[in-house]
């Protein structure tokens, strides 16, 4: 057995939040993807030559990602997205480029798709090959601060008994190549493919966690461990649990109010902790299935809520979950952006509103953009 490799797990004051929203760069004329990320952040730079704080590149050339700060709210941090967002935007537009949210671009060709100039990037698509080069996927991360190192693994298990309303909810990836794939989140389902990504393992000690780590440095499945891609991962470096569950979002109300739920949900079975009362768990195999069914049907999943088996509507068990989290989103300050969820419940989610689009346009695609641009513009679901 290798050596553990030692995870110092930082500071970080409870409930704190970042996000981080992966946004497509678009063709203002044809609608397809401009790899100009390069371009993007020469203009946005800061005049003393540092990096942007807020606005960052990811694996492919056609992305920008925008990042709040450690904020208090998710409202602070929706105004962070919001003004790196404006920037972009500006940057974008005499290169007649707009800035485009889903899980997955209609109709982009992955193959035709360049790579970020980075060592880093790289070596994954050198190691994935054909898997990697098809990562044209955007996520959003919700980083969350944990204050005791000991709470994080017990909550990471617990949000995997939540984590298909997350996904059902953000669910914006049905297409992929121009094809309608059938699924809510394809993008769900194509990034687990990577080594290390999908649901992590329910580990009960960090001394596991250690050992985890150490053992894939060791046998060179990774050399950093940023490099263990879960969709639930612990971040020792912030202090933090990331949920990056939810598909690439289209509008800032979406983030935001997703992001509320998240938040609260973190803070909510913190709080059982600190009572004393036990979390609930899935055994993984159930955890896997809510996957897949939240990735396959979206809101009209039937998930699996407890260790028990038993059933519910996704949309019903999150109506609940609503009610029940009041209380908490009051306490952190997002009680409106939680209640945005129900925006999202009512006017269906991104994937519903694509293939609406679609529908209207006799299978166009081009229109689907069209759409997912005007929204980003808007800040709302239109």
């Amino acid at each position: 057995m290798a050596a553990p490799v030692a995870l110092p797990f930082a500071h970080s004051e409870r409930s704190t939040v970042g996000i981080e929203w992966e946004v497509a760069l678009v063709d203002q004329d044809s609608g397809d993807l401009r790899q100009a990320a390069q371009a993007i952040f020469a203009a946005v730079q800061p005049s003393d030559g540092r990096d942007h704080p807020h606005i960052t590149s990811e694996l492919l050339l056609n992305t920008v990602e925008v990042s709040s700060g450690k904020c208090r709210t998710v409202g602070e941090a929706g105004a962070d997205l919001q003004r790196a967002l404006d920037e972009v935007a500006a940057a974008a537009r005499p290169l007649r480029i707009e800035l485009m949210g889903a899980g997955t671009h209609p109709f982009a060709n992955w193959a035709t798709q360049r790579v970020t100039d980075k060592q880093r990037y790289t070596t994954l698509i050198d190691r994935t090959q054909w898997w990697g080069r098809q990562m044209l996927i955007y996520g959003v991360h919700v980083h969350v601060g944990i204050e005791d190192r000991a709470k994080v693994l017990p909550l990471s298990r617990a949000m995997l008994t939540v984590f298909p309303h997350i996904q059902s909810l953000s669910a914006s990836s049905p297409f992929w190549g121009g094809q309608d794939t059938g699924y809510a989140s394809n993008r769900a389902l194509l990034f687990q493919q990577l080594p290390t990504a999908g649901l992590p393992p329910q580990f009960e000690r960090w001394e596991q966690l250690e050992q985890y780590v150490g053992d894939m440095r060791h046998t060179g499945v990774i050399d950093e461990v940023n490099e263990v891609r879960w969709d639930i991962r612990p971040s020792p470096r912030f202090g933090t649990l990331e949920m990056r569950i939810a598909d690439g979002a289209a509008n800032l109300l979406e983030v935001t109010a997703i992001s509320a739920l998240t938040h609260c949900l973190v803070e909510h079975f913190s709080s059982m902790i600190d009572a004393g009362e036990p979390l609930p768990t899935l055994p993984p195999w159930f955890a896997q299935e809510n996957k897949w069914r939240s990735a396959r049907y979206g809101m009209d999943a039937i998930v699996i809520t407890n260790a028990d088996g038993d059933e519910e509507l996704v949309t019903d068990s999150i109506g609940r979950w609503l009610v029940e989290l009041a209380p908490v989103a009051e306490r952190l300050g997002c009680a409106a952006e939680l209640e945005q969820v129900r925006v999202i419940l009512r006017r269906g989610a991104s994937y519903q509103r694509q293939r609406a689009v679609a529908r209207r346009h006799a299978g166009e695609l081009e229109p689907v953009v069209r759409s997912l641009v005007a929204e980003l513009a808007a800040g709302r679901p239109l």
